[in-house]
């Protein structure tokens, strides 16, 4: 099913912004202007702007945070190597560290506040109704069986995320932000549920394995938007 795209403007910049970087410093190398070390150039660009990604795409504070940790990350790799500031890996990859176990802190506390707050708006309080998942060098997997599902986020960096909906149901769309980078997501939805794709692969992919609805249509949408970066999406059921 093809669907309108409504997208943000400033999102589709920075994603043009970004491959015309990559692009300039692999012409630059193959021409001998200049010598591309995947440490100084490469991967710090990568981690800047998913980052910037991550914060233009994401809905809740704690995405944002994710996103800021992966931006500081990058420059201090990218500031480090290019000799502006005088660190040894020694001290910096403690330092980086130090700030991914305070943005997980941060991202708890916020997540139980928001939490609360989308609950209250609910007439009756479902804690599967909106999802907010982080897995980061690791993994996880959930079942939702709430018959009143609303979407929310999962994010996945060097990680992989299961979600299992097949238990639960919808009433109209919901909309699932999702957000890859050198990870992988798997999301089962009921057999009755229309999944519509709203995403960017980046040198990744979307895999949609589900079988579409027979009969007259359930008006049970899922959505989902975001972004997959060297690594993958699955959705089937």
């Amino acid at each position: 099913m093809k669907t309108r795209r409504d997208r943000n403007p400033a999102t589709q910049m920075v994603i043009g912004l970004f491959v015309i970087g990559l692009g300039m410093l692999f012409l630059l190398d193959n021409l001998g202007w200049l010598d591309i070390d995947l440490r100084i150039h490469i991967l710090p660009t990568i981690l800047i702007g998913a980052g910037i990604l991550k914060v233009l795409q994401t809905r809740t504070q704690s995405g944002i945070v994710v996103g800021g940790v992966m931006i500081a990350a990058g420059s201090l790799i990218m500031l480090k190597e290019l000799g502006f500031i005088d660190i040894s890996w020694r001290t910096l990859w403690p330092l980086l560290l130090i700030g991914a176990g305070v943005a997980v802190v941060v991202k708890s506390t916020v997540n139980r506040s928001a939490l609360e707050q989308q609950l209250g708006s609910l007439d009756k309080p479902d804690a599967d109704a909106v999802v907010n998942y982080t897995a980061i060098m690791g993994g996880f997997k959930h079942r939702i069986t709430t018959q009143d599902f609303r979407g929310g986020e999962i994010t996945a960096i060097m990680g992989g995320c299961d979600l299992d909906l097949r238990q639960a149901s919808v009433t109209g769309d919901a909309v699932l932000n999702v957000f890859a980078l050198c990870g992988g997501i798997t999301i089962k939805v009921p057999v009755d549920w229309t999944v519509v794709f709203d995403g960017t692969p980046i040198m990744g992919g979307f895999d949609e394995k589900t079988v579409p609805p027979t009969g007259p249509g359930s008006g049970k949408r899922l959505i989902v938007r975001g972004y997959v970066i060297m690594g993958g999406m699955e959705v089937r059921n």
